[in-house]
């Protein structure tokens, strides 16, 4: 193969969504297809989105959202495969607050107003009838800043990834509900691209793509658990084993990490349903909304 192509892939956490990328660079992914990735860790999901809208990093792993209202501005940024399609979130809440319902009044953490989790909060409580009136949203950060918030007070609940909502119902914080039983599935986490970078170097977003989805097939083998169980508990809670083990199996069983990448008809429909709820997208657009996604990548893989 040719000389190793760069790739600056950014990410706000760059967490447990992340374990087949970390999956691949581990067992040589990425060194096989002649890649090398920079890791740009920068603290929120609208700066992932923005740094590859501004050039400051060639891919992002990130919710879709701000891809989307980029796409129907008119902008380039183009979504290109789906990193994770399951919620492996619940609702956690201090020590005194047992319903959903009680969260009226509240103040709720969240990593952004526009993407991820605020929209997730939305839907969850609206099915429990608390409207987005009702409470109030808190630019608390990632899941690992809100578990701060929550423990100093700062807020009274977050929607909480596992295996962190585990490890908060031990310490005595209430689950008051899980969100992947009211959004089943959703293009959680998505890897975006600019198109002019993707038509100018559409060769390496392939080999990218291809390692990514070899990494999805180990992460979903259980006979793969030596490798991947340890990765994963390195990137969430790596004090506690148990509780990773636990929270692996369980996101991995709710089929969180899609085959090849492939962004699913129903994950995008749900995706930007949310977006509409949450009046982050008018009606009308919801069409033009689906031209963000480009297959040219994931369609490259075959049985």
């Amino acid at each position: 193969m040719s000389a190793t192509t760069t790739i600056r892939l950014a990410g706000a956490a760059q967490g447990f969504n992340w374990l087949p990328v970390f999956v691949a660079e581990e067992r040589g992914l990425f060194a096989q297809h002649g890649l090398s990735i920079v890791f740009h860790k920068v603290g929120s999901v609208e700066k992932a989105t923005a740094a590859v809208r501004d050039g400051d990093a060639d891919l992002a792993i990130t919710p879709p959202e701000g891809a989307v209202a980029d796409h129907l501005a008119g902008g380039n940024l183009r979504i290109i495969g789906s990193n994770a399609e399951r919620l492996p979130m619940s609702m956690v809440a201090r020590p005194g607050i047992a319903e959903l319902a009680e969260l009226r009044g509240a103040t709720i953490g969240t990593s952004s107003l526009t993407e991820g989790t605020s929209i997730y909060t939305r839907r969850l409580l609206s099915r429990a009838g608390v409207e987005p009136d009702a409470y109030t949203f808190s630019l608390a950060g990632i899941h690992t800043a809100r578990w701060t918030a929550l423990q100093n007070g700062e807020i009274d609940a977050a929607p909480q990834p596992l295996p962190w909502s585990l490890l908060a119902q031990r310490e005595g914080y209430g689950l008051l509900g899980d969100i992947w039983e009211v959004i089943p599935e959703i293009v959680f986490a998505a890897l975006i691209g600019r198109a002019d970078w993707l038509d100018a170097d559409e060769d390496a977003a392939g080999r990218l793509v291809r390692a990514l989805a070899e990494a999805h097939d180990i992460v979903n083998d259980p006979g793969a658990d030596a490798t991947t169980v340890p990765v994963y508990q390195r990137i969430t809670t790596p004090e506690e084993p148990e509780l990773a083990a636990e929270g692996f199996t369980i996101t991995r069983d709710l089929g969180m990490w899609s085959r090849g990448l492939q962004v699913s008809e129903t994950a995008l429909t749900t995706s930007i349903d949310l977006m509409i709820e949450a009046e982050l997208v008018p009606e009308q657009s919801r069409d033009d909304a689906v031209g963000v996604v480009d297959t040219r990548f994931t369609d490259q893989i075959t049985d």
